[in-house]
């Protein structure tokens, strides 16, 4: 079955690009586009996408607040951020905001894809770019390769595998076949995993998968 997506972007012009890199790939269907955050909200609700793409930077409702309401009205949604801003305080509020991607409208178009198929699947992306980003501010925060062992010692053997696995960029789906258990099991450690770390999503556990040298 394809992956729904829905994308929102003000810019007519980008957001037929978007639709046009979707429209490449066979596993992707739209099921709708907007032109702002609240009619994205409004969308969502109605179509119930796997995935939707939002803008940062749009009227009406921005897409950091489309995707704390996108939380409440559509919580199966992932969603994906895209942007042509890539200062630091967005990426942070994206990612406190539940984001699962966060890509810059410069990225190579196959990240898109890539990025899509990733999120639909449960694993979070984050274009290289943004990646460096994030992995300097929680530097910067103090969260130190130590610091993050000692996050992590907490955690089972199995749990510990389990998160190399997020960090390194894993779906589900993925862990399961690497680690030959299933799927609803690998949901058990990954949500035990998210609790003991107090991590909100798989994104902050992967950096710290990353600090603690289990990638």
């Amino acid at each position: 079955m394809a992956i729904q997506v829905l994308v929102a972007d003000d810019e007519a012009m980008m957001r037929a690009g978007v639709l046009a890199i979707l429209a490449s790939d066979d596993g992707i269907e739209v099921v709708g586009e907007a032109a702002d955050g609240r009619q994205a909200v409004e969308l969502a609700r109605a179509h119930r996408p796997d995935v939707v793409l939002l803008d940062i930077r749009m009227p009406v409702l921005d897409g950091l607040a489309a995707a704390n309401e996108l939380a409440t009205v559509a919580p199966a949604s992932r969603v994906i951020m895209l942007t042509t801003f890539g200062q630091d305080d967005y990426i942070a509020q994206a990612l406190r905001g539940g984001a699962a991607g966060f890509l810059l409208k410069a990225s190579d178009p196959r990240e898109l894809i890539t990025a899509v198929h990733a999120v639909a699947a449960g694993a979070a992306f984050l274009s290289p770019a943004v990646a460096h980003r994030v992995i300097r501010n929680y530097r910067d925060a103090d969260v130190s390769a130590t610091d993050a062992r000692q996050r992590v010692a907490v955690l089972t053997d199995r749990e510990r595998d389990v998160l190399g696995l997020v960090g390194a960029g894993h779906s589900n789906a993925e862990i399961a076949r690497s680690l030959y258990i299933v799927e609803g099991t690998v949901k058990a450690h990954v949500s035990s995993i998210l609790d003991k770390l107090g991590a909100r999503n798989r994104v902050q556990a992967a950096i710290l998968a990353y600090e603690a040298g289990l990638t």
